[in-house]
């Protein structure tokens, strides 16, 4: 009996603090779903739509990815692009590449991959998953990288941009494009790489 009692106590302590996270999490999604748009870039047809429900707003070709590809195992300085689902995290309305919306990687798949592989320990996938719990934007020094994001070009090539993946692994557009995206996207909105 005393047993029971201790695991049913045990649970409703599990519980609490997982009904607390989600609670936590409530308002980024709500302010993202209030507005009901999403973000999704598929990475192999070099395109990024703005989506509201299943209405697509807007399309975007021709983005360029990390120079060395596309990976679920990310890690800092590989110059791959993560793929999986995120938030906008913060927008920088003033970057070297012009606007930067910078993704909520490394999100809570890339570490528990991590941390499986024995590629991050156990301290850092905790400050990964505390900063999911409450909402804010993951620590990004971790060796899975960081300051992942959305851009532009910035001053640079156009021509390059137009004919190679060129970036350390985020999503890049030219200035016109970031330009429209920022029009849509917003701290907590969805994204989806693929």
């Amino acid at each position: 009996m005393v047993v029971c009692m201790r695991m049913l106590k045990q649970r409703s302590l599990l519980f609490g603090c997982i009904l607390a996270g989600l609670l936590v999490l409530l308002p980024v999604a709500f302010e993202a779903s209030a507005a009901g748009v999403r973000i999704y870039i598929d990475t192999h047809a070099r395109t990024l739509q703005v989506l509201e429900g299943d209405r697509v707003i807007a399309t975007f070709n021709g983005i360029a990815i990390g120079r060395f590809g596309k990976t679920y195992y990310k890690m800092r300085g590989d110059n791959k692009t993560p793929l999986g689902n995120f938030r906008i995290g913060w927008i920088g309305k003033q970057s070297r590449y012009h606007r930067f919306l910078g993704l909520t990687y490394p999100d809570m798949d890339a570490a528990d991959r991590a941390l499986v592989d024995g590629r991050i320990d156990e301290e850092q996938w905790q400050q990964i998953r505390r900063a999911a719990q409450a909402g804010k934007t993951p620590p990004q020094d971790t060796p899975l990288g960081g300051l992942i994001g959305i851009h532009g070009v910035g001053s640079g090539d156009l021509e390059v941009h137009r004919e190679y993946n060129w970036t350390n692994g985020c999503i890049a557009l030219t200035n016109a494009q970031i330009d429209l995206l920022a029009e849509w996207a917003k701290v907590g909105t969805p994204v989806e790489i693929r």
